[in-house]
């Protein structure tokens, strides 16, 4: 592997070769379809109910969506009042936050589409 090549893997969480991903970005797939998906919609696309993840990932940080998902939050405009409640305390969630992250940042990056992703290996 080349140093760029290494740098350049290094600032991503996941990894997409032809289409398929590794393990921890599967994992994060499946993590959201169970906990997310309900409220944020199919592939973190968002939906009437809460934003889109993928579009939110874009402009923030792990540590500053980790803050989020474990504390919660609450947005109040005009227009609506949108709450995400904590989930500090669901270990399928918070065991799973590297997972989860490496799977959106993925689908932000443009990396991975939609669907269910096949994995490096099958």
């Amino acid at each position: 592997m080349l140093a760029a090549e290494a740098d350049q893997s290094a600032e991503k969480p996941y990894t997409v070769t032809d289409g398929k991903v590794d393990k921890k970005t599967f994992n994060g797939w499946r993590r959201y379809t169970e906990s997310c998906m309900r409220c944020h919609g199919p592939d973190g696309a968002g939906s009437s109910y809460a934003p889109s993840l993928v579009d939110s990932v874009k402009h923030m940080t792990q540590d500053e969506f980790n803050e989020i998902v474990v504390n919660g939050r609450t947005n109040v405009n005009a227009a609506s009042e949108n709450v995400m409640p904590p989930f500090g305390e669901v270990e399928d969630v918070v065991a799973y936050l590297d997972d989860i992250w490496a799977y959106l940042k993925a689908r932000a990056d443009g990396a991975l589409g939609r669907g269910r992703p096949p994995r490096i290996g099958d």
